[in-house]
C-alpha cells in the first residue's frame, strides 16, 4: 500500500461536519509514527496556503497533534 492510499480511510473518518454552517468544517487527524525514538506527530493535511490570512483554517488537527504527542509522553515515563 502506498502512502496516500493509506490516508484516504483517515481522511473520510477525519472530516468534521458543522451542523450550524450546513458545511464540512476540518479535517481533525493526526499523523503519528512509530518505532522511532522519539515522539513525532504531526497533522495530517497540507499547509492550507489556500486558506492563509482568510481566518477560515481550523487548528483542530493541531490541538489533536498536541494531545496525542503529551498522552504518548505521559504514558511513556509510567
Amino acid at each position: 500500500m502506498y502512502h496516500d492510499q493509506g490516508h484516504i480511510p483517515l481522511k473520510v473518518v477525519g472530516f468534521v461536519y458543522n451542523h450550524e454552517k450546513k458545511a464540512w468544517d476540518a479535517v481533525s487527524g493526526v499523523n503519528i509514527t512509530l518505532g522511532l525514538p522519539i515522539i513525532r506527530v504531526s497533522v495530517d493535511h497540507g499547509t492550507a496556503f489556500d486558506q492563509a490570512g482568510t481566518g477560515t483554517a481550523s487548528e483542530l488537527s493541531l490541538r489533536n497533534s498536541i494531545e496525542y504527542a503529551v498522552m504518548f509522553a505521559n504514558n511513556r515515563q509510567s
